[in-house]
């Protein structure tokens, strides 16, 4: 259900449930958080999240919230792996963003997203508190009365008004994702992880 693809110093890493509209189980999220935390010894340059079908991801699988994995720490354990990447880090959404799976992409440096995706994190209504490090990522790129209106009011986010918000960066039609990607990591690819490692850290 996830699978992972390293070639030319580029790590692919999709989400592949789209029965389930890629809600995540807590072995999909340890493999996932195990692929952001091996990739600098692999020589990574560039990581990318991506996922199959109509939904990027719902979130978490709802058998497994009700069992606790809601409050589970594997969440804060992916979305800090991303964060302390020394790569270029990219999140390409083919479409819909919910729940606890916004950690990752708020961690990613970069956020694609097809026209038509929805962002919503009903935590206001579901009774749970986000994970810990998702509001401050979050106010950090759209401003905490945004992020607000997403994590309190449980507003749902069109694409355009994301992209309006600086909630993603750029709205790309399905047919052009795998081609913009290849040409945001274009110098990444050509460059010395050091490098790559050394710009990030500036930031």
């Amino acid at each position: 259900m996830i699978r992972v693809e390293t070639a030319d110093g580029v790590r692919t890493v999709t989400i592949d449930r789209p029965e389930k509209a890629n809600s995540l189980t807590t072995d999909m999220l340890t493999t996932l958080a195990a692929a952001a935390e091996t990739a600098p010894e692999a020589g990574v340059k560039v990581f990318v999240l991506r996922g199959t079908g109509k939904v990027f991801s719902a979130g978490a699988d709802l058998d497994e919230a009700r069992a606790g994995l809601a409050t589970n720490p594997v969440w804060e354990r992916l979305s800090g792996a991303i964060a302390r990447m020394p790569c270029l880090t990219i999140a390409a959404l083919n479409g819909t963003l919910a729940g606890g799976a916004m950690g990752m992409v708020l961690a990613c440096d970069l956020r694609l997203a097809v026209p038509g995706a929805k962002f919503f994190y009903p935590v206001m209504k579901l009774g749970f508190l986000p994970q810990p490090s998702d509001p401050g990522r979050m106010a950090a790129l759209i401003g905490p009365a945004r992020a607000k209106m997403i994590l309190m009011a449980g507003q749902k986010i069109e694409a355009e008004e994301a992209l309006a918000w600086g909630l993603i960066d750029r709205i790309v039609a399905p047919e052009a994702m795998a081609e913009t990607v290849a040409a945001l990591a274009t110098d990444a690819r050509a460059a010395a992880p050091a490098h790559i490692a050394g710009i990030k850290a500036l930031f």
